[in-house]
């Protein structure tokens, strides 16, 4: 995609990424407790993922501006293997456009780099579109949640194999 540009996280993106993510929610009426939207560590996502090994955010720019982020995280007591798809948010402008597919894929490849062999995550029904974009990835519903994200406002539960 052209003018796009896919890289790490940086500490001057933590105030542009909480608003797109509390933007996104608030969108969606999925602004509710026991989300993202009320994680505290949602306004220091550089210092989250610096300071824990074998996770990776990363950040789209388009045309320089930020439009969004996602990454993987080895969340508390996941089973052997996981990672968690976390944080993958986008702002209003480019949602649609094919950016969601391309940060995934950068995700899991990078899941997979990592030595990860199966990927979690949760979401939540508000956000039918991701859902119908993970199905599409492959992702496969489970019965529960795994792991401790403390996001217990979501009640959609999905993984898959890389």
């Amino acid at each position: 995609m052209e003018n796009v540009v896919v890289r790490n996280i940086e500490p001057k993106d933590n105030p542009v990424l909480a608003n797109i993510i509390r933007k996104s929610l608030e969108e969606f009426n999925a602004a509710k407790y026991g989300t993202v939207y009320f994680d505290k560590a949602t306004d220091h996502l550089f210092e989250l993922f610096e300071s824990t090994p074998k996770s990776k955010y990363f950040v789209a720019e388009l045309n320089g501006t930020v439009i969004g982020g996602a990454g993987i995280f080895p969340t508390e007591n996941l089973p052997e293997g996981y990672c968690e798809l976390v944080k993958m948010y986008l702002s209003k402008e480019a949602r649609g456009l094919g950016f969601g597919r391309m940060m995934i894929n950068k995700c899991l490849e990078t899941a997979k780099e990592i030595g990860f062999t199966k990927v979690y995550l949760e979401t939540m029904p508000e956000l039918r579109k991701a859902v119908t974009v993970y199905e599409k990835f492959g992702f496969e519903y489970l019965k529960g949640p795994l792991g401790n994200s403390g996001h217990c406002g979501c009640d959609i539960w999905m993984a898959k194999e890389i």
